[in-house]
C-alpha cells in the first residue's frame, strides 16, 4: 500500500489508465485486423462514422459556446508556424537519401500529424472540453498547410503528378472542417443550441476517441521490404518526440497560458498521419515505408505523450 502511495505521488494514475486504454483500444483495432473480424470493408465504414459524425460532433461542440477571442489569438497562430517551420526545415537536412521516394515520405511523414483523428479526440479525453476547444483551431490552421506542403513535396521530389487545386477543394469540403466553421460561427454571434442537442452532442463526442483509436488500429499495416530501419527511427524522433518538445519551447517562449501550451504539446505530439500513406502511394513515395512509419510513431506518440504529459501537467 505504502509502494503505491509512493508511485501515486510521482504518476498520475489518471493519465496511466488514460493512455494504457488509448494504447489497448489501438491494439484491438490492429488485432482484429489481422484476425479477419475488422475487415478493410468495415474499418472504412468505422472511419466513416467517426470522420462524418463524431469528430465533427465534438469540435462542434467543443467550439459553439466559447468566445471567439478566447480560441484565436496572435500568439497561437505564431506558434503554430513556427513549430511546422521549423520541423520541416529539420526534417529536410536530416531526411536525407539517394533515393527519392524514401527522403519525401520521411520529410512529409516527420512533421504531417494525425491531428484530427488522433490529435482531438485525445486533448478532449486529457485535458478537458475548453482544450479541444483551443485543438479544433489548431487542427483547422495547421491542416490548411499540412496538405499543400505534403502534396507539394511528394510531387516535387518524386515529379509526380497531383492536382493540388483538388486537394484543397477536398479540405475546404472536409465535415471536419465544415463543422468547425459552423462551431466558430455559433461562437461569434453567442447563439445557444436547445439542451437537448447540447446532451447529444455530448454523448457523440465521448465515442469520438475510442471509434477514431479502433479505426486507427485498423488501418495500421507494419509491413514493407527492406524498410529503411534507421530512417524511421529518425521519421519517429522528429514526429513525436522533436515536434511536441519545439512546440512546449515555443508556445513557453511566446508567452500563452498554460492549457494552450499543453493542447500544443499534445496536437504536435499526434503520430504521422495515416493519409500520409495514400499521399505517398498517389504521389510516387516508398508506399511500405511509409507504412511502417505510420504505425511506429503511433505506438510511439502515446508513450511520448504519455511522459510529456505526465512531465508538464
Amino acid at each position: 500500500m505504502e509502494l503505491l502511495e509512493r508511485v501515486a505521488a510521482v504518476v498520475d494514475l489518471g493519465l496511466v489508465g488514460r493512455f494504457a486504454y488509448m494504447l489497448t483500444l489501438v491494439a484491438v483495432g490492429f488485432v482484429a485486423r489481422r484476425l479477419g473480424v475488422l475487415t478493410a470493408d468495415r474499418n472504412d465504414r468505422l472511419s466513416q462514422v467517426a470522420f462524418y459524425v463524431l469528430l465533427p460532433a465534438l469540435i462542434f461542440h467543443s467550439t459553439y459556446d466559447k468566445r471567439l477571442g478566447e480560441l484565436i489569438s496572435v500568439e497561437l497562430v505564431a506558434g503554430l508556424l513556427v513549430v511546422l517551420g521549423t520541423l520541416i526545415a529539420l526534417s529536410w537536412t536530416l531526411n536525407r537519401s539517394d533515393d527519392a521516394s524514401v527522403r519525401s515520405v520521411a520529410v512529409v511523414q516527420s512533421y504531417h500529424g494525425n491531428l484530427g483523428f488522433f490529435g482531438v479526440p485525445v486533448v478532449a479525453a486529457t485535458l478537458g472540453s475548453a482544450a479541444a476547444a483551443t485543438a479544433s483551431i489548431i487542427l483547422g490552421l495547421a491542416a490548411l498547410l499540412q496538405v499543400p506542403l505534403t502534396v507539394t513535396t511528394l510531387t516535387a521530389v518524386n515529379d509526380a503528378d497531383a492536382d493540388l487545386a483538388r486537394e484543397l477543394r477536398s479540405v475546404a469540403t472536409n465535415p471536419v472542417f465544415l463543422a468547425l466553421a459552423v462551431g466558430l460561427g455559433f461562437a461569434t454571434v453567442g447563439q445557444p443550441i436547445p439542451g437537448a442537442a447540447d446532451t447529444g452532442l455530448g454523448w457523440l463526442s465521448e465515442l469520438a476517441l475510442p471509434v477514431a483509436l479502433l479505426a486507427i488500429g485498423g488501418s495500421l499495416r507494419p509491413t514493407g521490404d527492406e524498410i529503411p530501419l534507421i530512417r524511421t527511427g529518425t521519421v519517429v524522433g522528429l514526429k513525436v518526440l522533436a515536434m511536441p518538445l519545439i512546440a512546449w519551447l515555443v508556445f513557453s517562449g511566446l508567452g500563452v497560458d498554460t492549457l494552450t501550451r499543453n493542447v500544443g504539446v499534445v496536437m504536435f505530439g499526434a503520430p504521422t498521419a495515416v493519409s500520409t500513406y495514400v499521399y505517398a502511394a498517389e504521389l510516387g513515395g516508398d508506399e511500405g515505408f511509409a507504412s511502417v512509419n505510420v504505425f511506429a510513431t503511433t505506438v510511439a506518440s502515446i508513450l511520448s505523450l504519455f511522459v510529456l504529459l505526465s512531465l508538464i501537467t
